[in-house]
């Protein structure tokens, strides 16, 4: 009997020890996975500057990074970052993103990228605004990047542009080519702007400026010599807008442009995107990669390339003394800036 009761307490005992520790293994279980929901995810994003076509794509990948649920001070930190328009500054913003284990990073502009290529190895990289980021050593291909890096591509339809620049003003002989030596995305468009202005007859004349400071002198150049003038998704110009804008308008030499933003900065006229678009598409990118749906190795480049507008700054056609043609004003996919 006494050993009855010795062995009833003894299995008694077991179960009760048997379901406390299943109760822990439990509660553990449910620890990770609480951890892992509330994962507060690192986003560091450096631009090359501060101008209104890279703050538009910025704003519009915190907006929509939110709207996806990744909240800023919520269940991720966004670390905003711009260089000032200097390299190694740019250099020292992405060692400070691998030292506080970013998550991902997000690299706006050519050469933002490609200093943040590199990192891709530790650090899904997600760049936006690269104009060719093929021949920008960024990628192998638009479809198969080749690395842990994908992105947007702001890819410029050189031929449309100045398409509508003729259309705008008929009598274009000679063209100016406004740009930083410096940014390969600006490089890479004045070979095509070449080869349009060959076709169509019309002399094309350079003026570079390797940094805000010299715009001026270079904007100047062009007016005194040039019909018209252009200048691609450059950085350096389009951080010197107002200047540009200034001298062309005074010489009433109408100022095209790479960017939509550049013209709402007082440039004449563009035919492209929106920019607020490759911002919303990059944060799509971004997500899909911190909620492990793919890789960024598995994401092709987007080249925003298609449904394009024109635009049209109407103060600066007013300040040039050029008159929108009916036409123009009247199709729909015309956006007029006042």
């Amino acid at each position: 009997m006494k050993l009855k009761k010795m062995l009833s307490l003894f299995t008694a005992t077991a179960l009760a020890l048997g379901t406390f520790a299943s109760c822990g293994v439990k509660e553990e279980s449910n620890a990770d996975s609480d951890s892992e929901d509330s994962k507060n995810y690192k986003i560091g994003v450096v631009q090359i500057m501060e101008h209104m076509s890279l703050n538009t794509i910025r704003d519009a990948v915190v907006d929509r990074l939110g709207e996806l649920g990744y909240k800023d001070g919520d269940n991720c930190t966004i670390d905003l970052q711009q260089a000032n328009g200097e390299a190694t500054t740019v250099q020292q913003i992405l060692d400070k993103f691998k030292d506080d284990g970013a998550d991902v990073i997000v690299a706006i502009t050519t050469p933002c990228a490609q200093l943040a290529a590199p990192y891709s190895e530790e650090i899904p990289v997600v760049f936006s605004a690269v104009t060719d980021p093929v021949g920008a050593d960024i990628v192998d291909s638009i479809e198969k990047t080749g690395a842990n890096i994908t992105g947007t591509s702001d890819k410029l339809a050189i031929s449309k542009i100045l398409d509508f620049a003729q259309t705008l003003k008929p009598e274009i002989k000679t063209l100016g080519y406004l740009y930083n030596t410096g940014e390969d995305n600006s490089v890479s468009c004045l070979k095509e702007v070449k080869e349009y202005c060959e076709a169509k007859g019309i002399k094309v004349v350079e003026a570079a400026a390797t940094n805000t400071s010299e715009v001026q002198e270079a904007a100047q150049k062009l007016a005194d010599q040039c019909d018209a003038v252009f200048s691609p998704n450059d950085n350096t110009i389009a951080g010197a807008m107002g200047t540009v804008t200034e001298v062309m308008n005074k010489a009433k030499v109408p100022m095209f442009v790479g960017a939509d933003s550049m013209v709402h900065d007082g440039g004449f006229a563009t035919v492209g995107i929106e920019y607020t678009d490759l911002g919303k598409e990059t944060a799509n990118m971004v997500a899909q990669i911190l909620s492990g749906e793919k890789k960024a190795s598995e994401i092709p480049v987007k080249v925003f390339n298609e449904d394009l507008s024109n635009y049209i700054n109407k103060s600066t056609a007013e300040a040039i003394g050029i008159a929108i043609p009916e036409d123009v004003l009247n199709n729909e996919k015309t956006i007029i800036i006042e």
